[in-house]
């Protein structure tokens, strides 16, 4: 019977792989760690062969990975973090740290949890803030990111999600707008405003309402749209024209009354649930609990 490689083995080779897989070559990996291309292709052949599944698929110009390469890569990331996690609170009796990677939405983000970033940090100086702020959504089982910050309804997934807060839809233009093309006031004047939407794919320029307890929807025309709902807010506030976004995003204006909200009688309540997405269980490192914890109770 053949020996299988220790743990120590198998981490490191991990480790290799995982590098393999993140720069998309042997050399670029063998630079990385100064050893020879043919040493790291030797460690994947080891690993290949051990599991008797292929886990590269490779060429002359550049490498991919199978489906089962794939795979593999998830559990080792998860392992080596796994494993950085418990050196980390060994080394330091279990207080939060190392490299936090947070994924939030760019409104939000900017908006909300950026300005709490500062606070946590003071809180947690032992914790390298890792943040990016992105409308696309980052795989985290894959290891993309250890917490992300979503809105509205939640895919099924392995992940476990806590609830931070929720907002509410409202429409909203410049007071200057309003007295330049006069103030809408039932949903079917919007066919004569110039209504600014998100551009997403799954955003139709269909805004809801509710009159006498019914719901509806509107079609609305406008000549500008945006990724984002500050943009949106941006723009309404310029007196360009009437936008529907959260109300987190359009807040200060709001409060500054540089915008106004209308047509509120037949706002519908529409609220969209903001969550803390990251791999649950029994391990979660401690940075992420403690980050989680935080967003919860600031963000409420």
């Amino acid at each position: 019977m053949n020996a299988k490689p220790g743990g120590a083995d198998r981490a490191r080779e991990m480790a290799v792989f995982e590098l393999v897989a993140q720069l998309g070559s042997f050399s670029a990996a063998a630079r990385k760690l100064d050893l020879s291309p043919s040493a790291i292709a030797r460690t994947m052949d080891r690993i290949e062969g051990r599991l008797g599944v292929r886990l590269l698929l490779r060429s002359t110009r550049a490498l991919s990975l199978t489906a089962e390469g794939q795979s593999y890569l998830s559990a080792a990331r998860r392992i080596l973090a796994d494993l950085d996690d418990a050196e980390q609170q060994i080394a330091d009796q279990g207080a939060p740290r190392g490299r936090l990677r947070i994924s939030a939405a760019l409104s939000h983000g900017r908006l909300c949890v950026v300005p709490l970033l500062g606070p946590f940090s003071a809180l947690y100086p032992h914790i390298l803030i890792d943040v990016a702020l992105t409308d696309s959504l980052v795989d985290i089982a894959a290891g993309q990111a250890d917490v992300a910050v979503r809105f509205g309804p939640l895919a099924d997934s392995m992940l476990t999600a806590r609830k931070l807060g929720e907002t509410r839809r409202v429409i909203v233009a410049s007071p200057d707008y309003l007295a330049a093309h006069g103030t809408p006031r039932t949903p079917e004047d919007l066919h004569d405003h110039n209504c600014l939407n998100f551009s997403f794919r799954r955003a139709e320029p269909i805004w809801p309402f509710r009159r006498d307890g019914q719901d509806f929807t509107l079609s609305v025309n406008g000549s500008i749209e945006a990724n984002n709902g500050e943009t949106l807010g941006q723009l309404a506030a310029s007196g360009i024209g009437v936008a529907r976004v959260g109300a987190f995003s359009v807040a200060q204006e709001l409060a500054e009354g540089r915008l106004v909200p209308i047509l509120e009688d037949f706002n519908p309540g529409d609220v969209e649930q903001i969550h803390a997405v990251f791999v649950g269980g029994s391990s979660i490192p401690a940075r992420v609990r403690a980050f989680v914890d935080f967003l919860a109770e600031h963000l409420r």
